[in-house]
């Protein structure tokens, strides 16, 4: 029973559990569908919302769309209208132009029918005049009693005959004045450049005088001659003395090397210390003096000719000229002389003046490096100027100024006339000197022209060649066959007086310095 009745409780359970499952089943069922409608009207309301704008949008983009049609519509009836002006106005003008070429037109038909009854007057005329012609050339003929062929070789032959007489008489008249104004014209203008460039006379020496203080000739003899044999041999010059108190003469035909053993002399005798290591101190700074006032040297000559763009190494070559002498005249003083005179001509011939000047200064700048090239100094320079980049013009003038080239250029021809007014002027110039300087110049090359020898002096006007070799490559036993072998080439090339003495010195020397 009890059984039953708990049975019958728990289908009641369930029965009771069902009904209220399926109740809350429904209950959730209304709430759903509730929600989904309030969904849905919302829904509705949003797409009712969102139509309403897209129609606003819509109806506003129609109008922006139609404002702007209509304004591009009345640009394009503007462009039309304006286009259609232009097309009015072009065809007015096409109008014109049409009735002008029209006007233009029946102007050249009259023009056209004018010269052809011109045309037609002028043949009739032509064959009138012919016809007249032709009568009254039978005329003449019939009177003359020959043809119109055999009169003009008449006439033609007559003309030829004076109009030649004519002309060789004015070509003579023409040559005549021609020679006498060129010969004229020549001399006034020579007259001017020498007039207005004036030089005094020079005079070159082979000798420098140097005056020493009291009793100072004993010390620069030195202990049984050793200062003066030093001095010698450092500066390639002889050093006289006499029984002259207070002067000394310094000998040498190179005057660059006489000028820094003046200067080296000076300097000891100012010092008041001769010995021969200060003597080698001195010489050095002797020749750092000269190099520098050779280089001012060659500056002056280009300021005297207002000369610009010239090479450093021509500067210094024109420079070592003011050392050279060339028959007694001093090469520098020549060069700038002449070229003062070749501004003159060049400026009466109305040709470039700079340029005269220019070939004119450099024409002997050879001549500053004879000794150590073989050649004319013409050629020799003007290949020195080619490597220094001057203008073909300058070294064709160079090169020709003694006619070993043929002149081509009214400048060549003004450098050798300088060249020669400046040389050939009283007091310029003398022979012996020049002479003299290139036998010892001569001396000096074939001594040097020996393997070994590393410095060579000619010394007593000539008479004496010292030859300095290297105690290294060459022994006591090869200084004697030099000696001799200089001697003998000597007597082969040179003419000279008297005889020349040829001494070789091989000196070894050993240096330390004490720190």
């Amino acid at each position: 029973m009890e059984v039953l009745i708990a049975l019958l409780g728990v289908l009641a359970g369930f029965a009771i559990g069902y009904f209220v499952s399926r109740k809350l089943a429904e209950t959730r069922a209304d709430s759903a569908e509730a929600r989904a409608k309030d969904l849905l009207e919302d829904a509705k309301r949003e797409a009712e919302a969102l139509k309403r704008e897209a129609l606003v949008d819509a109806k506003d983009e129609a109008i922006r769309i139609r404002a702007e049609a209509e304004t591009e519509a009345k640009q394009r009836t503007a462009e039309v209208q304006q286009r259609a002006g232009e097309l009015q106005k072009r065809e007015s003008r096409l109008d014109q132009r049409e009735e002008t070429l029209e006007q233009t037109n029946r102007r050249m038909e009259a023009k056209e029918r004018s010269i052809a009854d011109r045309e037609s007057n002028v043949e009739r005329l032509k064959g009138e005049l012919e016809s007249s012609v032709e009568r009254h050339r039978a005329e003449l003929e019939r009177v003359a009693g020959m043809s119109v062929s055999e009169a003009k070789e008449m006439l033609i032959g007559q003309i030829e005959n004076d109009a030649k007489r004519d002309a060789m008489a004015s070509v003579r008249e023409i040559e005549t004045q021609a020679r006498e104004e060129a010969d004229r014209r020549a001399r006034k203008i020579v007259a001017i450049a020498v007039q207005r460039v004036a030089s005094e006379e020079t005079s070159e020496t082979s000798q420098s005088v140097v005056t020493l203080p009291d009793e100072m000739k004993g010390r620069v003899i030195g202990r049984e001659g050793r200062n003066i044999r030093a001095f010698e041999a450092a500066t390639g010059t002889n050093l006289l003395i006499d029984d002259t108190p207070d002067t000394v003469v310094l000998s040498c035909f190179d005057p660059i090397r006489r000028e820094i053993a003046r200067l080296t002399l000076e300097k000891l005798i100012s010092d008041g210390r001769i010995q021969p290591a200060r003597i080698e101190e001195m010489y050095e700074k002797s020749k750092g003096e000269v190099d520098k006032a050779v280089r001012e040297a060659g500056e002056w000559a280009l300021l005297e000719l207002g000369l610009t763009e010239v090479h450093p190494e021509m500067v210094k070559v024109l420079g070592r000229l003011n050392y050279r002498t060339s028959y007694g005249q001093n090469v520098l003083k020549h060069l700038v002389e002449a070229g003062h005179i070749a501004g003159v001509i060049a400026a009466e011939l109305a040709t470039d003046i700079q340029l005269a000047k220019r070939g004119t200064l450099m024409h002997d700048i050879g001549k500053a490096i004879t000794h150590e090239v073989e050649g004319s100094h013409a050629l020799i320079g003007a290949e020195l100027a080619r490597r220094l980049k001057e203008s073909p013009a300058v070294c064709h003038a160079i090169e020709a100024h003694h006619n070993e080239v043929e002149p081509r250029t009214i400048e060549a021809i003004i450098v050798q006339t300088a060249d020669a007014i400046s040389g050939s002027r009283p007091g310029a110039r003398r022979e012996t000197l020049e002479t003299y300087v290139k036998r010892l110049e001569r001396l000096e090359a074939i001594a040097e022209s020996f393997p070994g020898v590393e410095k060579c002096y000619a010394m007593q006007g000539g008479r004496e060649v010292r030859v300095m070799v290297q105690p290294k490559d060459i022994d006591d036993v090869q200084a004697d066959v030099i000696a001799r072998d200089i001697a003998k080439k000597i007597e082969e090339e040179l003419q000279y007086p008297g005889q020349i003495k040829v001494m070789v010195i091989r000196e070894h020397r050993a240096v330390e310095y004490a720190k």
